[in-house]
């Protein structure tokens, strides 16, 4: 019988390092495909902007994959998605922005390039019979209601579920998620088993494919300054200024440059018409805390009542990653439209990031925050 082809997204990262090791413990036919979706220089050209400086360690990154490739004696091809990402996760990551929100650009990446673009050329160009990738998460078929299923990952500090909460049933079929049974620790231990040059890498942090940057400063070559005042939200008072409404996030402390105060502030309320950043002492953190949200565009995995018998129904929910599960009451208001109501208030759900939720260890799906409500 003919192997079936696996097409391994090989980062030139210790995990999809090792998810191809293990495909090929597995029996499976495995080749790798590196892709690379940021280009400053061409992405600063498209703006007019020039950034001095800049380096991509995209290119460290593909050298390790090919070591990688080499040392298993697998094949390894290169793609590149710079326009795809630019299109479909950057624009609509700075259009968020500018509108004072803050998206996940991870999620966007899963949805478009590495579910989609990459599977596509994978299928299609390769011939692959599945894709695969390095996240701390799994999936299988139900075949009581005939759907397949996301589930968490076994390790929870690295479980990656959150981000993969926009995946169609057609993606999740073609795809193979070997690292879900693992805890990290025993990845970087098969790692070096193999010897590969992988195993001590550090793991890469940062937006999806940009990597790890001063943030602010890095917006600010696409987003131009709108300096404003920062008000004291008790108080109505002006206390500092600053140089963009949109470089800020709901709950932030740090970079407010708020000297001479009594007591630490954050950010508690973001006027971005008006150009306007209000902020609270830390001394009352109520202003983060609201009791609910509106979630639009929400991707249900698998229809949500082959395990609810209503259109209100309870589970678990995560509005951040990381973040414990949070046990919510969910109303479907439409398709793709749902309301969450929390049993105890939640601090920092912040419009544009995304909420997920989960039955057990089932990911259900996830939407984007459209609308915060507080106590």
């Amino acid at each position: 019988m003919k192997k079936k082809k696996v097409i391994v997204g090989l980062s030139g990262g210790v995990d999809s390092s090792v998810t191809a090791a293990i495909l090929l413990e597995q029996g499976y036919d495995v080749e790798a495909l590196f892709m690379r979706n940021w280009d400053s220089n061409l992405n600063n050209d498209i703006l007019g902007n020039k950034l001095e400086g800049e380096v991509c360690p995209q290119e460290k990154d593909y050298l390790d994959a090919i070591e990688v490739a080499k040392k298993l004696n697998i094949k390894i091809h290169r793609i590149d998605f710079i326009k795809e990402y630019w299109d479909y996760v950057f624009q609509y990551f700075v259009n968020e922005y500018k509108k004072g929100r803050t998206p996940n650009p991870d999620i966007l990446c899963n949805k478009y390039i590495k579910f989609d673009k990459f599977l596509e050329y994978s299928i299609n160009n390769l011939k692959g019979d599945y894709i695969a990738m390095g996240h701390y998460a799994g999936v299988r078929f139900n075949d009581e209601i005939k759907k397949y299923e996301l589930f968490k990952g076994f390790d929870v500090e690295k479980d990656q579920s959150y981000f993969l909460c926009q995946l169609s049933q057609n993606q999740l079929s073609k795809t193979l998620f070997p690292l879900q049974k693992f805890k990290k620790s025993e990845i970087r231990d098969i790692a070096k088993k193999y010897d590969l040059i992988t195993a001590e890498k550090k793991d890469s942090t940062g937006i999806c494919f940009i990597g790890e940057r001063d943030f602010a400063k890095f917006l600010q070559n696409y987003i131009p300054n709108q300096p404003g005042d920062i008000i004291d939200i008790k108080t109505n008072k002006k206390i500092g200024t600053h140089i963009g409404v949109m470089y800020y996030t709901i709950g932030q402390r740090k970079g407010l440059n708020l000297g001479g105060q009594k007591e630490p502030y954050y950010v508690a309320h973001k006027d971005i018409e008006n150009k306007i950043i209000y902020v609270s002492p830390l001394s009352d953190e109520s202003y983060l805390e609201s009791k609910s949200c509106i979630v639009e565009d929400f991707n249900f995995i698998s229809n949500y009542k082959n395990y609810f018998k209503s259109d209100k129904f309870e589970c678990n929910a995560k509005f951040r990653y990381r973040q414990k599960d949070i046990k919510v009451d969910v109303e479907v208001i439409s398709q793709s439209k749902i309301k969450i109501t929390y049993r105890e208030p939640v601090r920092a759900v912040t419009e544009g990031q995304e909420a997920v939720l989960y039955l057990n260890e089932i990911c259900l799906g996830g939407g984007v925050i459209d609308k915060v409500l507080k106590n």
